[in-house]
């Protein structure tokens, strides 16, 4: 029998930090034991252009190495990228995380999506905690939220790992309660 694999699409723009969210993502559930893959697509290579990011997570190996085409979950980081075709081959009972202020009904109507929806407003916590307009660590807590794949706890260790040597120790904690916030702040129907 074929291994069965928890699939994650990211739609974003480049900077948006949909890989690094999709990395960190991998890096979280290997610490319960599961194995995973974190790839981009990228289209133009610039700053703002379209951009996708996948995630696989499984109990077992996992032998497939393509695109995600049938994902369990959809993650948009930019509600200007919502079209019938972000949610190609999402099924109904599959999940939509959209970063977006403009609510449900707005992602329904763009997307003709009729399953779970779940929006939060993520590039204004962004800018409250950590001061740029950059949603990946708020995205991060609305998913392990949403999905249940990992742990808040898992996504905020990850965090902390890879932005330690990177920033400042005030940034690091700002990141940590973007992720909270993610968390706790994301509301879904459907």
């Amino acid at each position: 029998m074929p291994a069965k694999y928890f699939e994650i699409r990211w739609h974003g723009r480049a900077g948006q930090g949909a890989k690094s969210a999709s990395q960190l993502l991998a890096e979280s559930v290997l610490e319960f034991g599961k194995y995973a893959q974190a790839f981009p697509e990228y289209g133009a290579e610039r700053s703002g252009a379209p951009m996708k990011a996948f995630n696989r997570v499984s109990d077992e190996k996992i032998l497939i190495h393509s695109s995600v085409e049938n994902p369990d979950v959809v993650v948009v980081f930019d509600d200007t990228l919502l079209s019938p075709s972000v949610v190609q081959g999402l099924s109904e009972d599959g999940t939509l995380i959209v970063n977006t202020t403009k609510g449900e009904d707005l992602v329904r109507a763009k997307t003709k999506f009729c399953g779970k929806v779940c929006v939060i407003d993520a590039t204004d916590i962004a800018l409250q905690e950590i001061k740029r307009g950059i949603p990946n660590t708020v995205m991060l807590g609305a998913v392990a939220k949403t999905t249940g794949i990992l742990s808040l706890e898992a996504v905020q260790r990850k965090v902390r790992l890879m932005f330690e040597k990177k920033l400042t120790p005030e940034a690091v904690e700002a990141n940590i309660r973007a992720v909270q916030r993610g968390y706790e702040e994301v509301s879904c129907s459907g």
